[in-house]
């Protein structure tokens, strides 16, 4: 297996932290580079009486995005020991958004985390992580939630 470019996918959680962690690894082994993907969900927008985005909207976008970049940042800095990593972060969906940067990027290989949701929370809200491997056009990695750091 030929991996040059690994796609981390990330969020605010400790599976993504695991699976940061597993992509850093993985990267140093076959002497590859990173890229952090983090994806900001869409909030509803409101409108205001005339038909303009209210300033609330707008500026939680702004602080999710400056909490993106931190959050890539911190995980660079906790893991990436002079690896050459690159930041996506992107308004989208978590699964399209994290498939459309692997694309766009080239990677040879997605390592995402999973919560392990069970039952019905599963049935309803799906997995990112199963969506991810479905739809992926490269090899997808998934840590369990359950791994060792």
């Amino acid at each position: 297996m030929n991996l040059k470019k690994i796609l981390v996918a990330v969020d605010n959680s400790t599976c993504s932290e695991k699976a940061a962690k597993t992509g850093y690894e993985l990267a140093r082994t076959f002497g590859a580079e990173i890229a952090l993907v983090n994806v900001i969900e869409p909030m509803p927008a409101t409108m205001n009486q005339d038909l303009t985005l209210a300033p609330v909207f707008l500026e939680s976008y702004d602080n999710s995005e400056e909490n993106s970049q931190a959050l890539l940042r911190e995980i660079e800095n906790t893991y990436g020991e002079g690896i050459k990593t690159t930041y996506l972060s992107v308004v989208d969906s978590a699964a399209h958004g994290i498939i459309a940067q692997s694309d766009e990027w080239g990677s040879d290989l997605i390592v995402i985390g999973t919560y392990g949701r069970k039952g019905l929370y599963h049935f309803l809200m799906g997995s990112v992580a199963e969506h991810v491997t479905r739809n992926s056009a490269c090899p997808v990695l998934i840590i369990p939630n359950k791994a060792e750091v």
